[in-house]
């Protein structure tokens, strides 16, 4: 997939010779979840209909952040794995535009007309059904139809859709997350909630305790409830690359060493059955049931016996 650092430098592109039309899905396509899919699949189908490309119209960094930083929602995935799973559903082209002041001020008519219009050269554009644009959020997907319309550009408008009741949103599945309810947000995403990162060197308790953990300085910002979750492990580079194994991950303070309001939260997995260095490679998480809170225990022999209870649940699970 290419991936291009805005509208102006499609623009740009497109004056040099490459005017093919886009179908273009727009969003912040957190997570990539159900009803981003939905964008993705609509915006490949109509490309495939007419020849164009299908692309997508995302923004860095999030709104929120511009406007309300402390606010800002923690993001379920980096940009990086965003673009790689829309490339993944069959999206060409990327236009990440930075979200800056002067963008968000842009009128919604301007917006319609010089972004998706001129600049993008777009035959069709995907948004979701509470998609809002323009300076003040003044423009919605009725006004968006409308101005498609007469520019010559044809407007899907994704409805709502429903997991088990459960309307699919980034802000849901954040929700769940941070309850701890990572079961019910892979319903949402469509795949399990991912941590990934480069493994880093940490205290080394759990080899002590016959546990060797991997420490991974996850990337992401989003982190599920602390506890112990099952879990599976993908090695991502390296000589091991594509191994994969089941795993039991620790989010927490290691409160049976540590004061358990002292420090960072530590992301901890340790692979069943492996062997072998893990440092400075990059591990992929995909976080299943949470089996339990993180606890305190009176004694490092009532810690192993309960990682070994709870080896033994990720065996059954994973």
């Amino acid at each position: 997939m290419k991936v291009v650092a805005g509208a102006a430098e499609l623009a740009a592109s497109r004056r040099a010779g490459d005017a093919r039309p886009l179908a273009v899905a727009v969003g912040n396509f957190d997570g990539v979840h159900i009803g981003h899919q939905a964008l993705l699949r609509e915006a490949c189908a109509r490309a495939e209909q007419h020849g164009a490309r299908a692309a997508i119209l995302t923004f860095m960094p999030h709104p929120a952040r511009l406007f309300a930083p402390a606010k800002a929602p923690p993001l379920i995935m980096p940009l990086a794995r965003r673009l790689e799973l829309c490339a993944d559903a069959g999206i060409e082209l990327a236009i990440v535009e930075p979200f800056t002041r002067a963008f968000a001020a842009t009128p919604a008519d301007a917006f319609v007309r010089d972004v998706l219009g001129r600049d993008l050269g777009a035959r069709d554009v995907v948004v979701g059904y509470d998609f809002s644009f323009g300076r003040g959020r003044a423009g919605d997907a009725a006004m968006l139809t409308q101005l498609g319309a007469s520019l010559g550009i044809a407007v899907a408008v994704i409805p709502p859709i429903a997991i088990g009741g459960i309307n699919c949103s980034s802000t849901r599945i954040r929700e769940l997350v941070a309850a701890g309810d990572t079961v019910g947000a892979a319903r949402l995403l469509g795949r399990p909630f991912e941590l990934e990162g480069p493994v880093v060197r940490g205290a080394g308790r759990g080899r002590g305790l016959g546990f060797p953990t991997a420490n991974i300085a996850a990337e992401g910002e989003l982190r599920p409830a602390l506890g112990i979750y099952a879990a599976s492990a993908r090695v991502l580079d390296g000589p091991l690359a594509g191994q994969v194994h089941a795993a039991a991950l620790s989010v927490g303070r290691n409160p049976t060493f540590t004061s358990p309001s002292a420090g960072d939260v530590s992301i901890e997995a340790y692979l069943l059955d492996f062997e072998g260095d893990l440092y400075d490679r990059r591990l992929r998480i995909e976080v299943g049931a949470r089996l339990r809170d993180e606890l305190k225990f009176d004694s490092v022999a009532a810690l192993v016996a309960q990682i070994e209870r709870d080896v033994a649940r990720v065996r059954q699970l994973v």
